[in-house]
């Protein structure tokens, strides 16, 4: 213990029914329920329903609550597990802060989930902060325990450890999940061979491993290309500790065995993943068809799906993702479109990362009539702005020289509010514009894409020394270009200065 305690043409009248249609929100947003009816509708519902919104937790309790209806903590607390378990951090953080609020009792297990949220979603500044404001009486095994993940998650090694040392010398070592966390934490930073070390200290302090810890473990000497010793733990977990092994053992050990290149027993572990996992596993049936996608196991996609579909009640969006992704990769586009467009006959709500997902497929195969019509369908359906599908549609019209189309799809965008839902193009797709520009010497088109990256605030000094260069290629001249750049708060570095003067009229 000691020793550790410190990411077209079809035609123009497509493109525009595609394009030209009135920018909506960014996913579909449910229905707006009348105020007779909103009565009806349960506090989960309602808190739910804020995914798809970015609606504000405070006030739908708020609300309910003005309603003449009771909330009760035990509800509240189900309702940050659940958040928690979809990965929607800051609602459940918003959730917290609401009981905090009305001065709801926390015990110390709320403290701790309290501060893992505040780490997950303000960082760990927020998070030791919440800690350093605790009484002494609730700095507890968990509350430090909380703090030694956020520290490990954003890899501070010197303070997980200077913390893991202090939770030794309180006797506060109570399971190994702490251990756990450095496991985590040394994988993250390259370190395998102290997380594997760790095991020894384990054992020294009589805690006795999880099946987190054994996959942890077992993930480590597989970093250092040690099959003997993943081998190892595998063993030691059956003989001293086998009703810790379930399917994530064997999901883990496919993996390793995948990533080192033996899909023999790869496939053993698969057959045994399928053989100790419940029926009702949804976790596990996407990994299977995530692994025999990796050793190109079509028939076995197919007949896991299968299995997914007839042992499961609902099918979850999710899961149509990962077999579309699966699909994808196993080149199978026919299954793909069948895939998809079964989902689009039974879906519940519209996700547009099915959507973007098969649009892409199309793309990468040059596929742009299939890749347009998923499209329009996707912007009907959803009522959604998919940028990342818009901006693939950019890069395959460029590709080809269609400069007109990419510039219209790339306007309709800008125009869209496009930064107010967390998007601009990426780097190479303006440099895929401005690299055009260039090699056609056209000012004109550059002139229109410079003032579609100023709608975004996106324009910079490259931005700028291309658009003078095209100018200088072109042999035209800029009038007021030096008051432009400087109204632009562009800074003008030495290679910009040298373009100025060679573009400036007079």
């Amino acid at each position: 213990m000691t020793n550790i305690s410190r990411r077209l043409p079809s035609g123009a009248s497509s493109l525009l029914r595609i394009f030209s249609s009135k920018p909506k929100a960014d996913v579909a947003a449910p229905p707006q329920p009348q105020p007779r009816l909103q009565q009806e509708v349960g506090l989960y519902r309602r808190l739910t329903d804020l995914w798809c919104t970015d609606g504000e937790v405070t006030n739908a309790i708020n609300e309910y609550i003005k309603e003449g209806k009771t909330v009760r903590k035990v509800e509240l607390e189900k309702y940050i597990k659940d958040f928690r378990r979809f990965k929607r951090y800051r609602h459940a953080l918003e959730i917290g802060e609401w009981m905090e609020s009305q001065k709801l009792i926390f015990k110390n297990k709320d403290h701790a989930i309290h501060l893992d949220l505040l780490s997950e979603v303000k960082g760990i500044a927020a998070a030791e902060n919440y800690f350093n404001g605790l009484p002494l009486s609730r700095r507890v095994s968990c509350t430090y325990g909380a703090l030694l993940k956020g520290y490990c998650d954003e890899k501070m090694s010197d303070k997980a450890l200077d913390l893991f040392g202090k939770m030794v010398d309180e006797n506060m070592i109570v399971s190994p999940l702490p251990f756990n966390h450095l496991m985590t934490m040394y994988i993250k930073l390259g370190q395998p061979e102290n997380a594997v070390r760790l095991e020894e200290e384990m054992k020294k302090a009589n805690i006795h491993p999880t099946t987190s810890t054994y996959n942890l473990l077992m993930n480590g000497y597989s970093l250092l290309n040690d099959i003997e010793g993943v081998e190892g733990i595998f063993e030691e977990m059956i003989t001293h500790n086998s009703e810790l092994c379930n399917w994530t053992t064997y999901s883990n050990l496919a993996n390793i065995y995948i990533k080192a290149g033996d899909q023999e027993k790869a496939k053993l572990a698969l057959e045994k993943l399928e053989k100790v996992m419940g029926v009702h596993e949804r976790d596990a049936f996407h990994f299977l068809i995530s692994l025999y996608t990796r050793i190109s196991d079509l028939d076995n996609v197919r007949r896991v799906w299968e299995s997914l579909k007839s042992n499961l009640n609902v099918t979850w969006n999710k899961s149509y993702l990962i077999m579309l992704r699966s699909l994808d990769n196993l080149d199978d586009m026919e299954g793909m479109k069948e895939c998809f467009e079964e989902w689009e006959s039974v879906r519940s709500s519209y996700d547009v990362r099915l959507a973007n997902t098969v649009i892409g497929a199309y793309l990468r195969r040059d596929m742009l009539e299939e890749a347009e019509s998923v499209l329009q369908s996707a912007v009907d359906k959803s009522g959604g702005l998919l940028f990342h599908a818009w901006e693939n549609l950019m890069t395959c019209h460029l590709k080809k020289h269609h400069i007109k189309q990419a510039l219209q799809i790339m306007e309709t965008a800008t125009a869209s509010k496009a930064r107010d839902n967390g998007w601009e193009p990426r780097r190479d797709t303006i440099d895929g514009f401005l690299d055009y520009f260039e090699q056609e010497s056209d000012a004109s088109s550059a002139e229109k894409f410079y003032e579609l990256m100023k709608r975004i605030d996106c324009v910079d000094s490259h931005l700028y020394e291309s658009l003078l260069r095209t100018y200088l290629i072109a042999g035209r001249k800029l009038p007021d270009v030096r008051s432009r750049i400087e109204r632009d708060a562009v800074e003008i570095n030495s290679e910009l200065e040298k373009l100025v003067a060679s573009v400036s009229l007079g």
